[in-house]
């Protein structure tokens, strides 16, 4: 599956009556939910989905995504069900949503077609800024507003895989940090942009001036949306940026190797703002599914030692958080401690990793880069 997001540019009246149905959404799903927790206090059992679906039909909403809103109450409820029997005391049930936390409208199988227009029941034809041509079949649409007001059309799209043969360059191995995003094996690096500190003081600004308006007064609504506005532009120059890194890293190696880096639990831990700026998780799954089409191998390492070993003679060399130098005692090797780990990395890739465990394997470790997550003062954005 493979999702392609267009813009769209409703008439006021489909944006009005597109808000509507948000607030239809908002209040079936809240009174979906409030039924399943009465019925488990009355009778110690959650309603079934053919139950939760029967409630959906006065909704005044398009009955597919009216459905698709009972089935994710369901999905939801029982997730949480089975995390808290496998010992997850975390777990959190599903909760009430405001009309802010009600994002998108689902169409799991009919009620739109695409064409020169995107015609959506029960809104009619919207204009649609379809940048680029969809390959293969599409399977279901999101309909999605953002804060900042813009309104997208989501499709998951079902097409085959290009897989070429491997294009024969070089093999590479990667250490991501804070410092820089990327390390690269060979020497390279990929500077870190800090794309939220470049833009922290009109944050700032922005955010004063939106806890200055009084709530529920239009003024606050216009600050809040310049504020979101903001922010959205952070995350599209990220976005743009680490395509961009990744296309190039794709289509010049033929293996690249990354550590199995647990980047949600480790921003959770300390410097969670710089890990979540640098975008670890987005880096890893762009390159991986960007590497099946471009001739290239993605191999994911075990992240332990990589600093602290030696590249040349292996030996365990210890260093204190702040040392930013590789100096082995033991072969008297001396090179920057990123760009070790980066050599061990492709190391372990290449002697330790079967084909199996390539090209889309993005799965997770919990163990934490130490120098992942503690950097020396002064060095944070």
């Amino acid at each position: 599956m493979k999702m392609y997001r267009f813009r769209l540019y409703p008439s006021k009246a489909q944006e009005k009556q597109m808000n509507t149905h948000f607030w239809l959404a908002k209040n079936l799903w809240n009174d979906l939910l409030e039924h399943s927790k009465n019925i488990y206090g009355n009778f110690d059992k959650f309603p079934s989905r053919d139950a939760l679906q029967r409630m959906t039909k006065d909704s005044g909403m398009f009955s597919q995504t009216a459905q698709e809103i009972a089935h994710r109450v369901e999905k939801g409820i029982w997730r949480y069900v089975k995390l808290r029997k496998s010992g997850d005391k975390k777990a959190g049930f599903p909760r009430f949503k405001s009309i802010d936390r009600m994002k998108s409208l689902h169409y799991p199988q009919a009620g739109f077609s695409l064409g020169e227009k995107l015609k959506l029941t029960p809104f009619g034809k919207i204009p649609i800024v379809q940048h680029r041509e969809i390959k293969g079949k599409i399977k279901t649409l999101s309909l999605k507003k953002e804060a900042s007001g813009k309104w997208f059309a989501c499709f998951a799209v079902e097409e085959t895989p290009t897989i070429k043969a491997p294009n024969g360059k070089p093999k590479i191995g990667i250490d991501l940090g804070l410092k820089t995003l990327a390390t690269l094996s060979d020497g390279n690096i990929i500077k870190n942009p800090r794309h939220l500190k470049k833009h922290a003081d009109n944050l700032a600004r922005l955010q004063q001036l939106l806890s200055r308006k009084r709530k529920g007064s239009k003024n606050r609504r216009k600050a809040k949306r310049e504020v979101a506005l903001s922010y959205e532009k952070v995350a599209n120059t990220r976005t743009d940026f680490l395509h961009k890194a990744t296309t190039n890293l794709a289509n010049s190696y033929s293996l690249i190797a990354l550590e199995k880096l647990a980047s949600q639990e480790m921003s959770e831990q300390n410097f969670g703002k710089s890990i979540n700026d640098a975008g670890w998780g987005i880096f890893t799954n762009m390159l991986s599914y960007k590497a099946e089409s471009a001739g290239c191998q993605v191999v994911f390492v075990d992240p332990k030692n990589t600093t602290q070993e030696c590249s040349s003679c292996h030996e365990i060399v210890k260093k204190d958080l702040t040392e930013r130098m590789h100096n082995c005692p033991f072969c008297n090797l001396s090179m920057d401690r990123d760009l070790n780990a980066a050599i061990n990395i492709l190391t372990r890739a290449t002697v330790g990793i079967t084909e199996s465990n390539a090209c889309g394997d993005v799965s997770r470790k919990t163990s934490v880069k130490q120098e992942a997550i503690t950097l020396p003062s002064g060095r944070l954005g």
